[in-house]
């Protein structure tokens, strides 16, 4: 990054810890902690669009969407979030490989299953060989991503379901009453009024939403604790310019920090928004408020 640091050997004290600080491993290290801002960014939105679904459907007067929506919140809150992470995320690239080789090789002959190797065709690679390193990065994140709000998203199903019926039946009967049709009612009177009574579950839920992405570094994407690992560590070829014993405790001292400030702004983003939700309602926030 400086112009002196050109040579690591003649460096030490500050000019020594300026250079290796600056360095282009430190730097993946720090744009790391906006893949983590980033993961959250897209996957709250999404984790609570699959909830949403999810809740709707178990609530469904259809017998077979009502199963499926239980179903759904059923199996993915009792497999544990690890084996499910490491499953789903080779599932899901496996199958779309699967797709593409139907689609694009048709005359492929071979078993796709080859002792623990799963082969298909170049053309159904998914991302292909040929494609720059960025793209292999965007497409792990991706299916990082689907996974983490696949996950989540049944957890926040289970929460909205438990907010809808909260909902006080009066007010639903009172729509009724007044000539409200099933689907006015929903969007009218259900939605609006459940809000309340999910958002202590959904604050929850992102906290532990906040505390999962380190399982980005299980799922072969080089998040912050990844770099965290590698560049705390001992030196190794890979960092032999700047050789150091062991500080990993001060790179995940860091991440300490880090999450402690992100959840502190959670928690007080959290408490406005239920402040403000619950002004002027018959609740005890809304009376506080």
């Amino acid at each position: 990054m400086f112009a002196y640091c050109t040579d690591p050997a003649s460096l030490d004290g500050l000019a020594w810890l300026a250079c290796y600080l600056t360095t282009g491993k430190h730097m993946a290290f720090y744009a790391s902690f906006g893949t983590v801002m980033l993961l959250l960014a897209v996957t709250a939105p999404t984790a609570l669009l699959f909830g949403f679904g999810g809740a709707v459907a178990a609530r469904a007067r259809f017998l077979p969407v009502r199963m499926l929506g239980k179903t759904y919140i059923a199996i993915v809150r009792s497999v544990p979030d690890i084996a499910f992470f490491l499953f789903f995320v080779i599932a899901l690239d496996q199958g779309l490989e699967y797709l593409r080789l139907l689609a694009l090789c048709p005359d492929w002959d071979q078993p796709v299953r080859q002792g623990n190797d799963f082969v298909v065709c170049s053309a159904a690679k998914l991302p292909s060989n040929s494609a720059p390193q960025w793209v292999h990065e965007v497409y792990g994140f991706l299916l990082a991503m689907f996974t983490f709000a696949i996950v989540f998203g049944a957890f926040a199903a289970n929460v909205l379901f438990g907010a809808m019926m909260a909902v006080p039946r009066a007010q639903i009967e009172t729509a009724e009453a007044y000539g409200m049709t099933r689907a006015q009612t929903f969007r009218r009177i259900l939605v609006p009024q459940m809000w309340v009574y999910a958002l202590p579950g959904l604050s929850n839920l992102w906290m532990v939403l906040v505390k999962a992405t380190p399982l980005l570094f299980l799922l072969g994407v080089e998040d912050i604790v990844y770099w965290a690992r590698e560049l705390g560590g001992s030196v190794t070829p890979r960092f032999s310019d700047y050789p150091h014993s062991d500080w990993r405790v001060w790179y995940f001292l860091a991440l300490l920090v880090f999450y402690l400030l992100l959840t502190r702004v959670s928690e007080i983003v959290l408490e406005r928004l239920m402040k403000r939700l619950t002004f002027g309602q018959a609740t005890t926030g809304g009376m506080a408020a």
